[in-house]
């Protein structure tokens, strides 16, 4: 079977073509034929060895990728949820027994996957699961109730448009930030008010709050400099598992979506919100599969909007 993976940790280049065994089921679990595969900063992560200690038991090589789309081949016992033939979008973990979703063929649990409505292809279906699950995490764990203002910094980016999206269909008010060349894709995306993004987003925050914001979603991985724009005891959530410290009483969120990747209920709601149009499934660029490393070099370089897909089909 075909994968992209590393026997060791390092730059895109360390990247390569990849001839490891066909896996299969075993129980609760479904096996998807990847028809796509998008990259995500986990990707890079795990290519370069930033997951620490993360990969646990497994050895190499690495095969990264938590988001694929394709259609069920196999399906193991105990699983009735999902049946061979079905167009599935999955999230993948790369650090579990299996592997990542840069293969031919991945084995999930069935409960990491939700069928595709027809109107959204593998393509886009690739971009869902795994940005628009973390920003309903971390939408749930800071649990502001409608009418509350919530400020999301990156907002351009994959985690930070679904948040805004999300929050602005759990009726709150949605501060985000852009550069002015990203200020229509934002507002586009339902924000309510857009400052500029740079190192001072705080500051500009609290202008339009005076009494600061009730949570913050740091997609921007600013951390600490992000804590002068929230109100006295509110709340942060984080994405690279950064947990203070904070100030003020302002609770702070480190928001780890492995933990959740069984969570179908939300991967569900996910799914029919992208159905109905409340999230955007934004694709930058389609590559062929080969080349992964190229891919890798142009997220880590900036500026991408959207998702880079890779195409397994």
């Amino acid at each position: 079977m075909r994968a992209i993976g590393v026997h060791e940790f390092g730059g895109p280049e360390k990247l390569e073509i990849l001839d490891l065994p066909e896996p299969h089921p075993g129980a609760g679990e479904v096996r998807v034929r990847v028809q796509a595969a998008t990259v995500n900063p986990t990707d890079t992560g795990l290519r370069s060895g930033g997951y620490g200690d993360r990969p646990g038991d497994r050895s190499g090589p690495y095969v990264p990728g938590m988001d694929a789309a394709g259609i069920v081949d196999e399906v193991g016992p105990d699983v009735d949820r999902v049946e061979v033939g079905d167009r599935v979008a999955a999230i993948v973990l790369p650090t579990g027994p299996h592997g990542g979703a840069y293969a031919d063929q991945v084995v999930v649990p069935a409960a990491s996957v939700v069928r595709l409505p027809d109107a959204i292809g593998p393509v886009p279906g690739s971009t869902l699961l795994m940005n628009a699950l973390t920003a309903r995490l971390a939408l749930d764990e800071m649990a502001l109730s409608p009418g509350r203002t919530v400020a999301v910094t990156g907002a351009a980016g994959a985690f930070g448009g679904y948040v805004v999206q999300l929050a602005v269909a759990d009726g709150l008010r949605v501060v985000a930030d852009a550069s002015e060349a990203d200020e229509e894709l934002v507002r586009g995306l339902g924000a309510h008010e857009v400052v500029r993004r740079g190192d001072d987003v705080a500051q500009r925050i609290r202008q339009l709050a005076p009494e600061g914001v009730d949570g913050l979603a740091d997609g921007s991985v600013q951390t600490d400099q992000l804590l002068a724009a929230i109100k006295d005891g509110g709340a942060m959530a984080t994405i690279r598992g950064w947990s203070g410290p904070s100030e003020r009483g302002i609770s702070v969120h480190p928001i780890m979506v492995f933990g959740a990747a069984g969570r179908t209920d939300l991967l569900e709601r996910l799914r029919d919100q992208a159905a109905d149009g409340t999230l955007t499934l934004r694709v930058a660029t389609v590559l062929p599969a080969e080349q992964a490393p190229e891919a890798h070099r142009r997220l880590e370089a900036g500026g991408v909007r959207g998702r880079i897909v890779l195409d397994f089909s």
